[in-house]
């Protein structure tokens, strides 16, 4: 998990997306939700580049995030990204490795 702390960071890797599609999770460092899909996340095997942002301190990304890709910001979430457009999301405890393993193949 790399983190990505500046809107100019965010926009390198949305761009990045148009190549390959990346994982964005939008994480609390002080909710249980958020350390339990963390977990959840390390289990995941995958080849998709997978981007971390903190709200508490990279608030300013998650807006980006949020006005970029149309998607209500929430924590935890995990964002798929193709082609810079959001084309899947899950929350709180639907991130789950089982999950996200199928969405990368749907939506990826």
């Amino acid at each position: 998990m790399k983190r990505i702390k500046t809107i100019e960071e965010w926009r390198t890797v949305r761009e990045s997306s148009k190549k390959q599609s990346v994982l964005l999770f939008k994480m609390s460092l002080t909710c249980f939700s958020s350390l339990s899909a963390k977990k959840e996340l390390h289990k995941l095997v995958t080849d998709l580049p997978l981007y971390v942002i903190v709200v508490q301190t990279d608030q300013a990304v998650s807006k980006a995030i949020e006005s970029d890709l149309n998607v209500r910001h929430e924590s935890p979430q995990l964002l798929i990204v193709k082609a810079q457009k959001a084309t899947w999301q899950a929350t709180h405890y639907h991130i789950k490795e089982s999950l996200v393993r199928d969405a990368i193949e749907m939506y990826s």
